[in-house]
């Protein structure tokens, strides 16, 4: 049997230095199979043709093929191995993804660290959980890999470890011959960054008592509502789990009384749009009524044909950020929308721009 791998390139090569993969494959002696576009038609055509193995991706790639028509489609006979990362894939999204012949793994990197740092290492008994027991497992950023010297979660002002049970949060901190220097020319960011020979991701997560670490935000889209911290990826995986929502990203949105409210702007699946009347906002509230603590709720869920994203399918959550401030919400969460409306309609174009730019680059 070949044991060469035969590699997708879903994920731009420039990014992060394709996740280290353009040297990885060529170590293995494996085949790089290239597209010009990152399209359901053009990932299933490839996977059928070149017998395709192994390719990595954003979650957001996920949806392309999830989403994808049903004359794009080719049936997977083999299992393709998947790595993702890039963002904190929702357990709901890779429940789906595996039952299409994809097997995933899911790994945690970046730039600083030449790319993966931690990856999610399946444990041979969780194969006995039911499968959304499984999503949720690997839904974890995992354990540090072999490059790095250690991985924890600490709490920065002390410097200790939290505790192993789950639920303490603190940043997640890296060391090891694979982490940078320094930041060029910038002695002011590289000190920041650097704390006890620590480098400092800027991630908030906790430690789960088998050693995973799990991510529950970025420092800076934590959510701080009436003194109450607010995970916005746990509000976001309940709003991936309604049955018509495609993509969801959450960030703080101003409130005169408790000073920041979570803000969900949600995208809907193709058949919703076309009922658009079927799916209200009250909807998708209730329906996180119903999933979380009610401090948790969003004050003010905003539907958007496309979400802003970068060249590489992440969510942008700058942009959402500045929208959300031109909402007007009343101290009893009632909202208006009439500043963003305009602002509102043009975001798609940041998406297409993003597409432009990979096609230019694939044209050199």
């Amino acid at each position: 049997m070949k044991s060469e791998p035969v590699y997708l390139w879903s994920l731009p090569m420039f990014h992060c230095n394709g996740w280290t993969f353009t040297w990885g494959v060529a170590a293995r002696g494996g085949t790089n199979v290239c597209i010009r576009n990152t399209t359901a038609e053009e990932m299933y055509k490839n996977i059928a043709i070149h017998k395709v193995t192994h390719m990595c991706c954003a979650p957001i790639v996920f949806n392309i093929l999830l989403e994808s028509e049903k004359h794009e489609r080719r049936q997977i006979t083999t299992p393709v191995e998947i790595l993702t990362g890039g963002a904190p894939p929702p357990a709901s999204l890779l429940e789906k993804i595996e039952k299409l012949g994809f097997h995933v793994v899911h790994a945690y990197g970046l730039t600083e660290a030449t790319g993966p740092a931690m990856v999610c290492e399946w444990k041979r008994e969780w194969n006995e959980l039911p499968m959304e027991s499984q999503a949720k497992l690997k839904a974890r950023q995992g354990i540090s890999v072999l490059t790095l010297a250690d991985a924890d979660v600490k709490d920065l002002k002390t410097m200790q470890s939290v505790p192993r049970d789950g639920r303490t949060i603190g940043e997640i901190v890296l060391r090891g011959s694979s982490i940078m220097k320094g930041y060029l020319k910038d002695e002011k960011a590289t000190s920041k960054a650097f704390l006890n020979g620590w480098f400092a991701t800027g991630d908030v997560g906790v430690i789960h008592p088998d050693g995973y670490c799990e991510i529950k935000d970025r420092s800076k889209d934590v959510i701080i509502s009436g003194g109450e911290n607010i995970s916005s990826v746990e509000v976001e995986a309940v709003l991936y789990k309604h049955p018509s929502v495609l993509e969801a990203s959450v960030v703080a949105m101003p409130h005169p009384r408790w000073g920041e409210s979570p803000c969900a702007f949600v995208t809907l699946k193709k058949n919703s749009e076309e009922d658009r009347g079927g799916v209200k906002e009250a909807d998708i509230v209730q329906h996180c009524r119903n999933n979380l603590p009610h401090f948790m709720v969003p004050k003010k869920v905003h539907f958007m044909d496309e979400l802003p994203k970068t060249s590489t399918g992440k969510i942008q959550k700058f942009q959402l950020r500045a929208l959300a401030k031109t909402f007007d919400i009343s101290e009893n969460g009632n909202s208006s929308t009439e500043k963003s409306t305009q602002v509102i309609r043009e975001q798609p174009r940041y998406y297409h721009q993003a597409q432009e730019q990979i096609l230019a680059m694939s044209r050199l």
